[in-house]
């Protein structure tokens, strides 16, 4: 059984109990024992599960780590796989962590290791034994964590890494390019390291998984916060075209103004046309906006949609992929048609296609 919890970690006996209350529900399993090893200069096993199944006794070799990013698990693996070859050759390694994101449990069965988190999720196969459990939510410290990443000062550094996604940056050249502090550059740098996204290169820090990255902002975005202004223009066609685009390119305008979403995409990768139109714009953008398109406010019947986010930041990631006719940028174009409902989904994979395609 357990040992003593005063001889364990206070980690190992929340391990060695999820391990348990696993295992104890599999009717041809007997759990023997379940301890730790003895602390030496050589790597050892957090954990070992003395099994026995129909009669005949296996062994679970189980690594825990407090962190189950990918950066931190693949040492486990390497760790665990390398005991049981030299140690324990018909044992089954088990890598334990609080949470297992989907690319770890990937990446756990083509090592060929176990793996169990604290929240419920599981894969154990030896014998004639196999466990497999999946829960959908992730726990709320991966969700805050992966917020954290998304937001938008993290989210300026994403955005200029992504421009360039073959580059490799100094921490001091990401600063100054996305405008944010060292410290927080820092920050991102290691989130995106730990979910092996990116990777130290002599030059600097490279993006190695930019579509991983995406997929997973994707999932996690939300509208910009900000004011939505419903607007009806009596302006159509051209007459629209032109005066939009000499609004977004005035010079001597002290306010900004961008296509978004749809209206961004029309010009970035042209997929279907919709009856409204989008913009994001600061307070001074929108005044611009507002007497260049003869734009009165609508409680119904709009066709005119314009953003004034929080962020300003956004209205600084901008592309202009015809003179005049300054779109937010691919990335940000991509997430915001994410969120548009189902025609927004087809046209945001489409200007992904065309886009935001990047080699393996």
């Amino acid at each position: 059984m357990l040992k003593e919890p005063n001889l364990m970690k206070q980690v190992e006996v929340r391990a060695g109990d999820a391990l348990q209350r696993l295992l104890r529900n599999i009717p041809i399993l007997q759990i023997e024992g379940i301890e730790t090893e003895a602390v030496s200069g050589d790597w050892e096993p957090d954990l070992i599960a003395r099994l026995l199944v129909d009669g005949r006794q296996h062994l679970l070799i189980c690594a825990y780590k407090s962190n189950g990013q990918p950066r931190y698990a693949r040492s486990a693996l390497l760790e665990l796989r390398n005991y049981v070859a030299q140690r324990a050759p018909l044992a089954t390694p088990v890598f334990i962590a609080p949470y297992i994101s989907p690319a770890v449990r990937q990446l756990c069965e083509d090592k060929g290791v176990g793996y169990l988190d604290l929240e419920g999720n599981a894969r154990i196969a030896f014998g004639g034994v196999f466990i497999e459990r999946m829960v959908t939510d992730k726990p709320a410290a991966e969700q805050r964590e992966l917020k954290s990443l998304f937001r938008p000062k993290s989210a300026q550094v994403l955005r200029a890494m992504l421009r360039e996604p073959g580059r490799a940056w100094r921490v001091t050249e990401l600063s100054e390019i996305s405008g944010v502090s060292l410290g927080h550059v820092s920050n991102v740098r290691t989130g995106l390291i730990d979910r092996e996204w990116a990777r130290v290169s002599d030059d600097g820090l490279v993006l190695s998984k930019p579509d991983a990255l995406l997929d997973a902002w994707r999932d996690s975005y939300t509208a910009p916060p900000g004011e939505r202004l419903r607007l009806y223009t009596p302006l159509h066609g051209s007459a629209f075209e032109d005066s939009a685009r000499g609004a977004l390119c005035a010079e001597d305008g002290p306010g900004h103004a961008v296509f978004a979403s749809f209206s961004a995409a029309h010009w970035l990768a042209p997929y279907g046309r919709t009856g409204t139109h989008y913009f994001f714009a600061d307070e001074e953008g929108l005044r611009t906006l507002q007497a260049a398109l003869k734009l009165t406010p609508a409680s119904k019947g709009e066709n005119v949609v314009v953003i004034v986010p929080k962020d300003l930041g956004l209205l600084a990631d901008t592309i202009e992929p015809a003179p005049g006719a300054i779109c937010t940028s691919a990335v940000q174009t991509y997430l915001d048609l994410s969120i548009a409902g189902e025609r927004g989904a087809e046209a945001a994979e489409h200007l992904r296609l065309q886009r935001l395609s990047w080699p393996q």
